[in-house]
């Protein structure tokens, strides 16, 4: 038996248009390695991950799985549709089917809803029974999988393809329930931690001794949402000798024993969501644990420990006028953030967000190839849709300029993030090339 996994890209029309980040900034197919873990060795394994390789329309595998996000929504369902008519079965899963999953069911045989443990095995289960006719519609574990139950990722099918970090998995969930954010709804308000254990066990998989083998990746959304594991965590890859990223929320830098340990177990880098430099639109967003007065001494705290940080915010809250723009790459320029990324305020199917919109009738556009968090997809309050557009180009521009850079790392020196500019310096200038060509007028304010 034979099952092709796919991680779609965006429709080509789309895509044309779109910032092409992923062509830069080349991330594996986490979730299918890990849905790859789970299938019995008696099943023969390929991943197509089309943002690095195209799609062999030709194959004709017993059955097709295939991963979606909402922007990747529209190609996923052309897909599923082309081998469909081949007679191929085809089942999908994601964050975008869990939260939509009768339109996902027009497209294909079964859907997975939620996480994939458990759901996965009885899914293959019904079909080595009876194919496609014995197949359920939907699957969906009746409580929330254990993490200790994730299996490790098959990494070797996807070695020869280009992808420069090994990331890894510890927790699952979160309780800030954002409501801009996805996550919660997908894998529940409670952090769920893979044992300590377990974790040093992959790590001894695919920790070596050159450079490129000690960098490690952490998929999680907050690393340190549990500051009692955290410590333990970090006191167990000290010996490991790694250089890691992740992300984290602001909150680290309330504990300095934490960034300690954080440091000595090699963090180089710590993704932020600072989401945005108004306490207004943090209410507005339910990001009660950002204090925009805590940011600059968070930023000077972290710095401290060697510890660079690529900050995120997003534009388009109802409290932004025109002026976020320039407000926001100030504060950046200000306190010397390493990186930082902008996207425009998405409602993402499934999230609190959405359905303030929807009811508000403010949502202007379903097609779900502009939810790339670049496109204005809804009527912001005090802007237009295309102000707002323009805005995040120009803000990308600016930030991404070789005056603005020079100046941002110009603080590099502060607790040793020198030794590694070199990677800083090279994450600045992937930015730049993606967004130096993209025409854009002067933000006003």
């Amino acid at each position: 038996m034979k099952i092709l996994l796919i991680s779609p890209t965006w429709k080509k029309n789309v895509g044309i248009k779109r910032l092409r980040r992923d062509k830069i900034f080349k991330f594996p197919p986490h979730n299918l390695l890990i849905v790859a873990g789970l299938t019995p060795n008696d099943i023969e394994v390929e991943i197509i991950d089309e943002n690095v390789e195209d799609i062999d329309f030709n194959k004709e595998p017993d059955l097709v799985g295939i991963t979606t996000m909402t922007a990747s929504a529209p190609r996923a369902y052309e897909i599923a549709d082309f081998f469909r008519k081949k007679g191929i079965p085809v089942v999908m899963g994601g964050i975008h089917v869990t939260a939509l999953p009768q339109e996902a069911i027009q497209h294909v045989d079964a859907v997975v809803i939620g996480e994939a443990e458990g759901c996965w095995q009885k899914l293959l289960e019904d079909f080595k029974k009876g194919g496609k006719k014995a197949l359920s519609q939907f699957y969906q574990n009746p409580t929330l999988p254990d993490p200790s139950s994730i299996p490790l990722p098959q990494r070797d099918l996807i070695k020869k393809k280009g992808y420069f970090f090994r990331f890894i998995q510890i927790s699952r969930g979160c309780p800030f329930d954002c409501a801009f954010c996805s996550v919660s709804r997908f894998f529940g308000k409670k952090y769920r931690f893979r044992p300590v254990e377990k974790v040093a066990e992959e790590i001894n998989t695919i920790v070596g001794k050159s450079l490129k083998e000690r960098f490690i990746g952490f998929l999680d959304d907050n690393i340190v949402g549990n500051v009692a594991y955290a410590k333990k965590l970090f006191k167990a890859l000290i010996p490991y000798k790694l250089l890691w990223a992740g992300q984290s929320s602001i909150n680290i830098a309330h504990d300095e024993e934490l960034l300690s340990l954080a440091a000595q177990s090699g963090c180089k880098g710590l993704f932020i969501g600072f989401e945005s430099v108004s306490e207004k639109s943090l209410k507005e967003a339910h990001k009660r644990q950002n204090k925009v007065s805590f940011y600059k001494k968070a930023v000077e705290k972290i710095h401290k420990f060697g510890i660079a940080i690529e900050g995120a915010f997003i534009f388009g809250f109802d409290n932004d006028d025109k002026n976020v723009f320039k407000k926001t790459v100030k504060f950046i320029e200000k306190v010397k953030l390493d990186v930082a990324q902008f996207t425009v305020l998405t409602p993402l199917p499934g999230t609190r967000l959405y359905e303030k919109l929807e009811k508000e009738k403010r949502i202007t556009d379903k097609d779900w190839s502009n939810y790339d968090f670049t496109h204005a997809v809804f009527k912001p309050k005090l802007m237009t849709p295309e102000e707002l557009k323009q805005g995040l180009a120009w803000a990308y521009k600016r930030i991404y300029s070789v005056p603005s850079i020079l100046k941002r790392l110009s603080g590099s020196f502060s607790g040793g993030r020198w030794k590694y500019l070199w990677a800083i310096l090279a994450l600045n200038m992937g930015y730049r090339r993606t967004f130096k060509s993209r025409k854009t007028l002067p933000a006003k304010g």
